[in-house]
């Protein structure tokens, strides 16, 4: 019942989002494509896939500023196959910009899934016996940017025992490089942290990141290695 209730609201937000779009004046749609491979998962200072390579693709659509896409990655070390659902508006004002969205994540293999084994509303991890993590698991995102300058904030939503999670990401490009601080906060386990990432694109399909974990709580047990990510991608033509 509570997948179903999900399903339900993450419908009514993606019937909502088409609504506006078919209100939006004299633009048009633009449906678009990429896949990509890297050396490793990287995400938010992690490597979820625990030095595993990645190989994953995209199918976006827009409208004006509304947007709405699907993201398939193979997955983290954990999970499996992931599937990003993702609905969104963004727009700029001369040199500001804004962008906010909703993501859901999708793991829906039927051996994975959030477990509370110590009953205290916070999924403590995976477990064989589970069944999947469909619209288990939503954030949402509201970013905003000045010139080469941008800040976002992320909370959690949809997911029992986990409202207290939030991410900050602090960032900064120019020309083909970008540096980006993230602050990982969760009240409800010890699984706070701050890294670094500076990325360089060597041109518009391989570009390297370099990441690094500068604090985290003393008895955390998080991988603070240097973590380099290549990753490659391309346009699929539709």
């Amino acid at each position: 019942m509570k997948k179903l209730s999900k399903a339900i609201v993450m419908a009514s937000a993606m019937t909502a989002g088409l609504a506006a779009v078919n209100t939006a004046q004299a633009a048009d749609v633009e449906v678009s494509a990429s896949a990509g491979v890297s050396n490793m998962y990287l995400w938010r200072g992690l490597d979820l896939g625990q030095g595993s390579a990645m190989v994953d693709g995209s199918l976006d659509v827009a409208m004006g500023g509304a947007y709405a896409g699907m993201w398939v990655g193979s997955g983290d070390f954990g999970s499996g196959q992931e599937y990003d659902l993702y609905l969104g508006y963004a727009g700029e004002a001369g040199d500001f910009s804004y962008d906010v969205s909703v993501v859901t994540y999708v793991y829906p293999g039927s051996s994975f899934g959030l477990v509370d084994e110590d009953d205290d509303g916070t999924p403590d991890g995976l477990t064989e016996e589970s069944e999947g993590t469909t619209f288990d698991y939503s954030e949402y995102t509201v970013g905003v940017g000045y010139m080469g300058a941008s800040l976002s904030y992320t909370g959690s939503m949809g997911a029992e025992g986990s409202d207290d999670y939030s991410y900050i990401a602090l960032g900064y490009g120019y020309d083909a490089y970008s540096v980006t601080v993230g602050i990982a906060d969760d009240e409800d386990s010890a699984d706070d942290y701050t890294h670094v990432d500076f990325s360089y694109a060597v041109n518009d399909s391989l570009s390297f990141t370099f990441s690094k974990i500068v604090d985290m709580d003393e008895d955390d047990s998080m991988d603070d290695d240097l973590k380099v990510a290549l990753y490659y991608s391309l346009p699929v033509e539709l």
